[in-house]
């Protein structure tokens, strides 16, 4: 059984000490400062000037790229979800069965949360300004969304643009980013077990679509 708290994550974020600036690439290594900052601060900690400094530029050249923070945290969070997506692509590749790639992104998804918790969290909080910027969303590869259509697809056999692949899809995302959010917020103490093992058989239970699936029923006029 795969740990969701994995250290050899396919896309572990690069630490302050490793990220450099390249000339020409400016923008990139904002976001990359950035997003490398929270593994030890929050997103509202963070200032433009502070990372500019870092990587030994001056505030206006910031500014050139970035209006502002908030232009800055969107473009950080557009970032977060191709990290996000890429690392849930990567733990289903290979997999011959819909419903162990559908098991395996859900590890990813809750195993990234716990590595970048305020990455994460970021992520969420404006995943809708993301989703109105069509060069962010190009960027970020639909966060993640067409692997789990693709996995949910493969178990109901329907095409991904189905109404039951979208609803069995919306079960799934609802199950892993609830076992994310509880997991950052403490919640799953109650059940008095270790986190991870907690995690891990929840994810590992029987994934019962084509049952689920059948019993959907079509939208009424």
């Amino acid at each position: 059984m795969q740990d969701v708290s994995s250290s050899d994550h396919p896309n572990r974020l690069k630490t302050p000490e490793s990220r450099s600036y390249h000339h020409g690439n400016l923008k990139a290594s904002l976001i990359e400062a950035g997003v490398a900052a929270l593994a030890h601060t929050e997103a509202d900690a963070l200032s433009l000037r502070q990372l500019a400094k870092e990587l030994g530029v001056s505030a206006n050249a910031a500014y050139r790229h970035f209006a502002d923070k908030d232009a800055l945290l969107t473009a950080m969070a557009a970032e977060g979800f191709r990290l996000f997506a890429a690392a849930q692509a990567a733990s289903a590749h290979g997999l011959a069965h819909a419903e162990d790639r559908l098991k395996a992104s859900g590890r990813a998804y809750v195993a990234f949360a716990q590595a970048h918790p305020a990455l994460y969290r970021l992520m969420f909080q404006r995943m809708d300004q993301v989703m109105a910027d069509p060069a962010l969303m190009a960027h970020c590869s639909g966060g993640g969304m067409a692997v789990l259509l693709e996995a949910t697809s493969g178990l109901v056999g329907a095409p991904m643009d189905d109404e039951r692949v979208r609803v069995a899809a919306a079960a799934s995302w609802s199950l892993v980013h609830g076992l994310s959010s509880l997991a950052q917020g403490g919640q799953l103490a109650i059940f008095g077990l270790p986190l991870n093992d907690l995690i891990n058989r929840v994810l590992s239970m029987p994934v019962s679509f084509q049952q689920a699936v059948s019993s959907l029923q079509p939208p009424s006029d």
